[in-house]
């Protein structure tokens, strides 16, 4: 199933032939650091001709420690989130985390992400489905593609057919992610689009210090290999200055360096529209 055949409010260049791009700050911040990256995105968005679905998690509930930085409010950051969807006419998908909470977030964005670690939560999965947006569920690191059928299947049997299955690799020992890009074309098959999050596949969790490490020099070698594979769309955070990031700040692309990882992307995806 192509990116077309989702049905999300404002998303733009879908006839483009191109991939999705799905992108921005891992949370809100701030309205500063996010208004800054939604700007750049948009003007990429448009420079190439690729679909985005502007990016941030208005509160982050999964912390390895208790202190770490988790949001600046919920309706706070919905509110910063819903003025880049109408200051620049670009759909918005944020993470939600129990089912209380897709009505609310539903209000003010386009699409509810489920995130990896919930993604085989029912309750979740049916509530974000009964809100009528577009479900992107991110497969669990400890999940085949295959495996992701059920969890589309939740969504389709609460009425909701419009869904995008998200891989960000796989538990590879205790503290690293190794991505088996066997997994596009297997759910694929599902019959849904298939987006590859290449900054998260490359998080290096469960440190000893409390705080995951990355190791963002690969984001380029991870989104060549999904666009080669086929990939519908891509997943990637990015931040103004990555180094004083309050979430993630270890796997993301500073946003100076997207435009170059783009062009290559894009001319990848036109190589391989010939075959």
């Amino acid at each position: 199933m192509s990116i077309a055949a989702i049905k999300i409010p404002g998303l733009k260049f879908t006839d483009s032939g191109n991939f999705l791009l799905i992108a921005g700050p891992c949370v809100v911040e701030s309205r500063e650091i996010v208004f800054e990256t939604a700007e750049k995105l948009i003007h990429l968005s448009d420079k190439y001709s690729v679909p985005l679905i502007f990016k941030s998690s208005y509160r982050k509930a999964n912390r390895s420690k208790g202190s770490s930085f988790t949001g600046i409010g919920d309706e706070a950051a919905l509110k910063i989130l819903a003025d880049v969807r109408e200051k620049f006419s670009v759909p918005v998908v944020t993470d939600i985390h129990n089912p209380e909470e897709a009505s609310m977030a539903a209000e003010y964005v386009d699409v509810l992400q489920i995130p990896a670690f919930l993604c085989r939560q029912t309750d979740l999965l049916t509530a974000a489905a009964k809100t009528g947006k577009c479900v992107n569920i991110k497969k669990g690191q400890f999940l085949s593609g295959a495996s992701m059928k059920f969890a589309v299947d939740k969504v389709k049997e609460a009425g909701n057919n419009n869904i995008m299955l998200t891989d960000r690799g796989n538990m590879f020992g205790y503290q690293d992610l190794v991505v088996d890009f066997r997994n596009i074309p297997v759910m694929q098959k599902i019959g849904v689009p298939v987006i590859m999050d290449i900054t998260h596949s490359l998080q290096q969790p469960n440190q000893e210090e409390g705080v995951s490490g990355g190791k963002p020099e690969m984001i380029e070698t991870i989104g060549k290999a999904a666009i080669s594979v086929g990939a519908d769309g891509i997943f990637i955070e990015t931040h103004p200055d990555p180094s004083v990031a309050k979430s993630d700040g270890a796997n993301m692309l500073r946003l100076s360096g997207m435009e170059d990882l783009l062009k290559k992307l894009c001319a990848i995806r036109n190589t391989i529209k010939t075959f």
